[in-house]
């Protein structure tokens, strides 16, 4: 069992000191839904779509949302609540809140050195930071900035490769594997090709307008990379660099998942000494499945309605794999904006939440500053709106504090 440790007090004082400011043209954003809106005029619309997108018909992404909508709160009264406290442990560490960073593939496109821009903030924040495997920053880099940072992995296709990659994420220092699984073919994602947006990038004159209309993102992103790094690659898809973004390879790089199965999962458990978390898992079997086969955490994802269009919304299927795995920390991911959602999905058996656009979109905004502002405003909703709960600490949730909609009769036991 892993021992609860906290956060070196020093680094903690070390981070509070240099701490990124927001700027004062970005003093309206109270929310996190503010961020997508100032990232709507900053970023090209293409980097934009790419990031606020989804599949098809857009139904997971809507259902995403909407599913929060179906509960509302049954409120305890008359409950000191002046000492409550957000502190959440997890795989032995104690963070500051119950909510981490979603994996964001192409977080260096849409912001300057984004993927360590997110995982800095994370680390002043005291909250879990998750490396995405489609990534345009090396795992290394990540990882000397927030060596607590855990790394979602894209398996590649054959049992070689798996094991060179794993290996390198070891040597890195990485702690925590993050595999996931709902990426067997590549979605039909018509809102990237109707904005522009390809993997390759396709130089175009639509493209270049875009970027001349941008100027705050062409000046201080795109050519400020190229300028100081070079043309970005997928730096962490394989134990070795893989393909530029202007590069046809990329297509075949993505390009061969369809065959992977449990005996690759078992492969990756038997190779990888730390901890291991599926993510992408939708049904209650196969959540089982993964904890029989060693998975130390599952993370209930339909992949923020990127991937199959019509994919449940993972707060439908929570209570169904909360039941299913009472042994591991089951976390989820996709739709969350509100401290509400996170209070909502915790009364539902989640241990951990994470987000993924808000924080994407404030790192294009506004950098490390604009991500700190993210998380700062998500943690104010969730404490204030456990004391308007009556709860002092998270814990205390349950299924008793939901009423259910649609139904005539609340959740209450």
């Amino acid at each position: 069992m892993d021992v609860v440790r906290q956060p070196d007090p020093r680094q903690r004082r070390d981070a509070a000191a240099a701490r990124p400011v927001l700027a004062a043209r970005h003093a309206g954003i109270l929310c996190l839904d503010d961020f997508e809106r100032a990232a709507r005029r900053h970023l090209p619309w293409p980097v934009y779509n790419y990031i606020a997108g989804a599949a098809e018909t857009n139904q997971s992404f809507s259902d995403n949302r909407a599913v929060f909508q179906d509960y509302g709160f049954a409120t305890r009264v008359l409950v000191d609540i002046s000492r409550r406290s957000m502190a959440t442990p997890l795989f032995g560490r104690h963070h500051d809140a119950p909510f981490g960073i979603a994996p964001m593939g192409l977080a260096a496109l849409s912001a300057y050195r984004g993927d360590l821009v997110l995982a800095r903030a994370a680390a002043r924040e005291n909250i879990p930071f998750v490396m995405s495997g489609s990534s345009l920053i090396p795992l290394e880099d990540v990882a000397q900035a927030n060596p607590d940072a855990w790394f979602q992995a894209y398996l590649p296709g054959d049992d070689a490769a798996i094991a060179a990659l794993l290996q390198r994420v070891q040597a890195a220092g990485y702690r925590t594997l993050v595999v996931t699984v709902d990426t067997a073919v590549g979605a039909n994602r018509e809102n990237n090709v109707r904005a522009g947006f390809s993997i390759p990038l396709r130089p175009s004159l639509r493209l270049a307008w875009q970027g001349i209309s941008h100027p705050r993102w062409l000046f201080g992103t795109f050519l400020r990379t190229l300028a100081q790094h070079g043309m970005p690659h997928f730096e962490n898809s394989y134990a070795t660099r893989g393909a530029p973004i202007l590069s046809p390879d990329v297509e075949r790089d993505f390009s061969d998942r369809g065959h992977l199965n449990w005996r690759h999962f078992a492969l990756v458990r038997k190779l990888w000494p730390g901890r291991l978390v599926i993510k992408g898992v939708l049904d209650p079997r196969d959540a089982r499945m993964a904890v029989d086969a060693g998975a130390d955490g599952v993370i209930v994802s339909n992949h923020g309605g990127r991937q199959l269009d019509g994919a449940a919304a993972p707060l439908r299927v929570l209570p169904a794999i909360v039941a299913a795995c009472p042994d591991v920390p089951v976390m989820l991911d996709s739709g969350v904006r509100r401290g509400s959602d996170v209070l909502k999905a915790i009364a539902l058996g989640a241990k951990f939440v994470f987000v993924g656009r808000p924080f994407s979109f404030a790192a294009s905004v506004a950098g490390e500053a604009g991500v700190l502002k993210g998380i700062e405003l998500l943690k104010q909703e969730v404490s204030r709106n456990m004391g308007l709960l009556g709860v002092t600490a998270l814990d205390q949730l349950d299924a008793s504090f939901l009423t259910h909609r649609t139904a005539k009769q609340s959740t209450r036991p």
